[in-house]
């Protein structure tokens, strides 16, 4: 891939302030970022299960912690699961300033592309190796969809799982012209090609909390982007929700997200 990120482009990426816990260097051309805060045993539960799978030896594994106190990310641990960097946020936003500490930091590291999987252990990671082979094959946006032929969807909540195949993803298959079934689950994988397109711009301030997922979806594909989902495991501890999103009000916000999105509002 030839595509450089010149100084005069780089120095208008608004990313949030971040410190480098730990980095012990890039060893593969993909990285698999996990943006965490507080995520407890479920990011531990995942790390394992990314350990057994051996995603080390073909990706770099990054968390991004938003500012944790559980002592859930302890060094030793990390390390002995195959991670090879901690990055800690500490400028404003939550999770699309996460993100954008994430593609950031794997843009200046060289990486060609970065996967993303939630923290909260709720995603399969065995569908990881799919993703980098779609990457490879030309993919510049690969999804994650428990709803195609081959997806599975346990335990998902009636009311998030008629939001979604009702109303955020419809939408978002309308205004963006590609058909769209999983859109706000954050298990995706991006080009170094989409994160560095001058018309996608995703370095900017206005993408604080959750509208990065949104727009994305909505404004790679308009401009020409090869796009795909891939069938996926998603599951929901029974009896429980692990999300940052609170029931009313949360949603509401999100939904706004959605609209301001398929409008077009956070175009560059």
């Amino acid at each position: 891939m030839t595509l450089h990120i010149s100084p005069e482009a780089r120095a208008k990426w608004q990313v949030p302030n971040f410190e480098s816990l730990m980095f012990l260097g890039r060893s593969h051309r993909w990285c698999v970022a996990i943006p965490v805060i507080n995520e407890g045993d479920r990011i531990r539960n995942l790390l394992d299960r990314m350990a057994s799978l051996k995603i080390e030896a073909i990706a770099d594994i990054i968390i991004v912690d938003g500012g944790s106190s559980d002592d859930s990310l302890a060094f030793d641990f990390l390390e002995k699961t195959g991670v090879r960097g901690l990055l800690l946020k500490t400028g404003p936003g939550r999770l699309s300033a996460q993100l954008r500490c994430a593609y950031a930091f794997a843009m200046d590291q060289g990486y060609e592309g970065i996967i993303t999987i939630d923290g909260n252990d709720k995603d399969d990671p065995e569908a990881i190796p799919r993703f980098i082979e779609a990457l490879e094959q030309g993919y510049d946006f690969v999804q994650a969809s428990r709803y195609v032929p081959g997806g599975i969807a346990e335990n998902t909540p009636k009311s998030r799982d008629f939001a979604i195949r009702l109303i955020h993803a419809p939408l978002l298959s309308v205004s963006s012209g590609f058909r769209w079934t999983d859109t706000t689950q954050g298990f995706r994988a991006y080009s170094k090609k989409v994160l560095l397109d001058p018309r996608v711009a995703p370095f900017r301030n206005i993408f604080a909390t959750y509208e990065l997922l949104a727009y994305l979806s909505y404004r790679v594909p308009r401009l020409g982007h090869r796009c795909v989902e891939l069938p996926t495991t998603r599951r929901y501890p029974k009896g429980e929700v692990p999300t940052k999103i609170s029931s009313v009000r949360g949603n509401l916000s999100v939904l706004k997200v959605l609209l301001r999105a398929c409008m077009g509002s956070y175009n560059p």
